[in-house]
């Protein structure tokens, strides 16, 4: 593989970006927004730079950086392109137009895959021709320092397929598994279920949301609390997910707490927004 195409600038976008330049890989990272491609490529920079100072990086950062171009345009990013990521929000409407659009202008080789963290592979592969070469590849945030790639595998999606995408992820660094395709997959089942209900928690004054966290970081050993993780995916993000579980999976476990709803409603969406289950300021939360 020489050239990966990454569609969706976004805080995932342009992690995916990142560890696919540092790969050795030509990048066309692809938004249609221009601010965002600015935006991303400053984030890229920025994360690059600090990898340099802690020495984690094989290549001078420059080097990394002229791997990556950047087009407001699908069909200019995945002229060429030997894989194909989709990153954009989790709408399945959204995604499957941008997967109808990818077909269109792919080259035949072209494995597609999508970041979704819940939504069906089999779904999104509705909108192409290509289904036995569309898969999924969820990434998680930060991209550059997360080592777990969620490779999932829809009904049509062949072995090769499979194959290629397990390969990609462990030339990235990652460490890949591989599963089935059904609602929130692996990570996002059980994950979203332990951010659920330590918001039930907070919500019925059990422990404040610092001392819920520590609970599982000091005691479990998780290296992020579930709320401050809630704040690092986004409220509305984890919102979005538990509908779709909630209605996927007919599960109350699923529901969205009242808490999490008023929040995003006032727009207390996490790090992205400043506020959220903690203050953040920059990197730091408190």
């Amino acid at each position: 593989m020489k050239v990966i195409a990454v569609i969706g600038s976004g805080t995932m976008g342009n992690g995916i970006a990142q560890v696919a330049a540092q790969a050795g890989w030509s990048v066309a990272l692809c938004d249609a927004n221009p601010e965002a491609l600015q935006k991303a490529l400053g984030t890229i920079k920025k994360s690059l730079e600090r990898l340099a100072e802690k020495g984690k990086l094989a290549e001078a950062p420059p080097t990394i950086w002229d791997r990556i171009r950047t087009t407001a345009a699908i069909e200019t990013a995945v002229g060429n392109a030997d894989l194909v990521v989709e990153a954009v929000p989790e709408s399945i409407d959204l995604k499957r137009r941008i997967f109808e659009a990818i077909d269109g202008a792919a080259p035949a080789h072209a494995v597609l895959a999508s970041n979704t963290s819940s939504l069906s592979i089999a779904s999104i592969a509705e909108a192409v021709s290509r289904r036995d070469r569309v898969v999924g590849m969820h990434f998680f945030n930060p991209v550059p320092v997360m080592a777990l790639l969620e490779v999932v595998r829809a009904k049509e999606t062949s072995e090769e397929t499979v194959a290629f995408a397990v390969a990609t992820g462990l030339a990235m660094g990652k460490e890949p598994i591989v599963v089935r395709d059904m609602p929130g997959f692996a990570t996002s089942r059980l994950g979203v279920l332990l951010g659920l209900e330590a918001m039930r928690m907070l919500e019925q004054g059990v422990a404040n949301a610092s001392d819920i966290d520590k609970a599982m970081t000091l005691g479990y050993r998780h290296p992020m609390g579930p709320l401050q993780l809630t704040d690092l995916v986004g409220l509305d993000v984890r919102l979005a997910i538990a509908e779709h579980l909630h209605r996927e999976l007919a599960s109350e476990a699923f529901r969205p707490p009242e808490i999490l709803r008023r929040m995003v409603a006032e727009g207390k969406l996490g790090k992205k927004s400043g506020r959220g289950f903690y203050t953040w300021e920059g990197d730091k939360a408190s």
